[in-house]
């Protein structure tokens, strides 16, 4: 039964469909559940560091009910997708419906769909990695499939790793610097993917050109099916999507530096080089994103066994209070430069 406590996260995928079935000032749906309702719970709700003891670990890994609670994220992901371009081509919005059906199916596409996608792009069977590259496509971010997996959990906590936010950037130009990078990036990984292989980077082993491939034919279906009206909007949700994902990037690692050896190379990636949460409403919607540091530990546990570290560096607030503070640079400032003098 404590597991049932996953199923909460399908809360989600509930409130978009409410709101782009209500309307009107309903019309955020997912936005006032994330971005309302969830940081006002996690003032009140306990935090948790309870980790679940190794004997029990092996049984909780290989239980399939935790996976096929991230499968279903791929049929209904889509599924309100096509209701809510249907809506939109079909159904007469006021300018306010139109704005809100972009943030809450942008917030979907973003928490629900590249969240788990995250999480399934670090799985090593072929159809969780489908599944994952499936869930990036809508937040046209599929290239995040190459660089966080290469990059990122390689670079993490220095300078060579574009989703590593430094101290006293701001947000704003942290999503500039991370969006841009982060592509460059992917594409130069697998460029040298493919020299050590022996391919051509024109042929189509080339994962980063199908990846841009595939996104353009989901554009084209969306502007055939729903007219290309709805192209701009299947694009406005997309970047909402990948910019909370580049929020939660700037939150996980801000102003964290890994330090550099005698030896010249940086220390191994350790659970102080991500800043962790314990909130337990914020694990559950997430699917234990929040513990992060034991994530960048050991990439391949998966999120039902992430463990809590004492030495992991803690926020202040759960995940979605810090993503709402991170739009205001001074306070976010104030709050975790603060909090990394405390932690050195």
């Amino acid at each position: 039964m404590r597991d049932g406590k996953y199923l909460l996260a399908y809360l989600g995928p509930i409130s978009a469909v409410a709101g782009l079935y209500f309307g009107g000032v309903w019309s955020f749906g997912y936005a006032y559940l994330a971005f309302g309702i969830l940081p006002l719970l996690e003032l009140f709700l306990p935090t948790s560091t309870y980790n679940f003891p190794p004997e029990q670990e092996d049984n909780r890994t290989h239980a399939r009910y935790f996976d096929f609670l991230l499968y279903a994220h791929v049929p209904i992901l889509y599924g309100i997708l096509f209701y809510a371009f249907y809506k939109f081509a079909f159904t007469p919005l006021t300018q306010l419906e139109t704005i809100g059906l972009i943030f809450n199916l942008g917030i979907m596409v973003g928490a629900f769909g590249i969240n788990v996608g995250h999480e399934l792009g670090h799985r090593s069977t072929r159809y969780e990695q489908f599944f994952a590259k499936a869930l990036l496509l809508p937040a046209l971010y599929q290239h995040f499939y190459i660089e966080h997996n290469l990059g990122h959990h390689k670079n993490v906590g220095t300078d060579a790793d574009p989703a590593s936010a430094r101290l006293n950037e701001n947000l704003y130009a942290f999503w500039w610097r991370s969006v841009k990078d982060s592509y460059v990036g992917a594409f130069r990984i697998e460029q040298e993917q493919l020299k050590q292989k022996g391919f051509s980077i024109w042929s189509v082993h080339n994962m980063f050109l199908r990846f841009q491939i595939y996104q353009f034919l989901y554009l084209a279906g969306i502007g055939f099916v729903f007219g290309l009206s709805a192209v701009w909007v299947a694009v406005a949700i997309a970047v909402t999507g990948f910019l909370l994902l580049e929020t939660v990037n700037y939150i996980e690692h801000y102003g964290l530096r890994r330090q550099i050896l005698p030896n010249g190379r940086y220390e191994a990636v350790l659970p102080k080089h991500s800043w962790n949460s314990d909130h337990a409403i914020g694990r559950i919607f997430l699917y234990e994103l929040t513990r992060h540091s034991d994530h960048h530990f050991k990439a391949s546990r998966k999120y039902q066994v992430l463990r809590h570290f004492d030495e992991s560096p803690q926020l202040p607030f759960g995940y979605p209070m810090s993503l709402l503070i991170a739009l205001v640079p001074p306070i976010w400032f104030g709050l975790m430069n603060r909090a990394i003098v405390n932690e050195q």
